[in-house]
């Protein structure tokens, strides 16, 4: 591990004018990102190929030894072709660079031998020089694949960056799972489906418990008289605190025991922002305003529903 962790370390160091030339040339193509390899390689190819089609750059993978039996047909003009070898010298590379080339796509060595016959070919190089594998006889792929796999995520971001690609633009390509919600789903989505309890702020004991209790939520919000305009929340809890703090509670009113001023979102917010403001307050609801005015609350379980949680 110590091994793979300086490896990575150093390769700040290969960040070089040939790694900002190859970002610059695939942003200016017109056509696809083909990332080949055999072995481990072809692993840790499929990955970067992953990353780079989820961070906005088009790109398929190819395989090195399929390649020269027929896949070289994916191959077009204007895209452009990434080769990750550890020694540059393997019998399948040396047979398909030539084919690359004449196929006229430009070509990137991700390489640990910068003078390998696939370093010396190419028009572009990626450092990923390891001293040593992290296996005991120095043989397996450990440490080489680790720093090719941190190279091709440092091009990917490279790219990612001088795209301008944002959250927004990975929301449009992560549409499932937690991530992708996280990344596009907002309170105006989740919060409709729940009951919306209110009462005005003169309303009397008998109606707020009436409230709470049939919306099931908890909690209501507390309008000004006649108006949706939100002054207030009241919660179960703040009805045990008003039973210890008032012997007489015949005359208690919505304003007496409400909290003034709570906190409140807006039906545009973000739902993972939401769900971060109650994780923060440890509380399970928000209310949901709009100018102000009260629309109704989003819940814990809501967020919890949609598997932000």
């Amino acid at each position: 591990m110590t091994d793979e962790a300086e490896a990575i370390a150093r390769l700040a160091d290969f960040i070089d004018e040939s790694f900002e030339n190859c970002v610059k040339a695939i942003l200016n193509i017109k056509g696809r990102v083909v990332v080949t390899g055999i072995g481990k390689s072809a692993n840790i190819a499929t990955k970067i190929v992953a990353t780079l089609n989820s961070t906005g750059t088009p790109a398929l993978f190819m395989h090195a030894a399929d390649a020269i039996h027929g896949d070289l047909g994916m191959i077009q003009p204007d895209d452009f072709v990434i080769c990750i070898s550890k020694s540059g010298n393997t019998p399948e590379i040396k047979v398909l660079v030539p084919l690359l080339k004449r196929k006229g796509a430009q070509l990137a060595a991700l390489v640990s031998s910068t003078d390998s016959y696939l370093a010396q070919s190419a028009d572009f190089v990626l450092n990923a020089s390891v001293e040593r594998e992290a296996c005991p006889h120095n043989l397996a792929p450990t440490t080489s694949t680790t720093a090719a796999l941190a190279l091709g995520d440092a091009l990917a971001v490279s790219l990612l960056e001088a795209r301008g690609f944002s959250s927004a633009d990975f929301a449009t390509l992560h549409p499932g799972g937690s991530l992708g919600k996280r990344l596009y789903l907002k309170v105006d989505d989740i919060f409709r489906q729940n009951m919306a309890p209110q009462v005005s702020e003169n309303a009397a004991l008998k109606d707020i418990i009436i409230e709470i209790s049939s919306k099931r939520l908890g909690a209501t919000a507390v309008v000004k008289e006649g108006t949706e305009e939100l002054v207030g929340i009241i919660t179960d809890g703040d009805l045990r605190r008003m039973l210890n703090k008032y012997d007489s509670i015949d005359s208690i009113r919505a304003s007496d025991i409400m909290t003034a001023s709570p906190l409140s979102i807006e039906p545009e917010t973000y739902a993972a922002e939401a769900l971060a403001i109650m994780q923060q307050k440890n509380i399970t609801q928000l209310i949901v305003t709009k100018a102000g005015k009260f629309e109704g609350f989003v819940h814990l379980h809501d967020l919890l529903k949609e598997g932000l949680i």
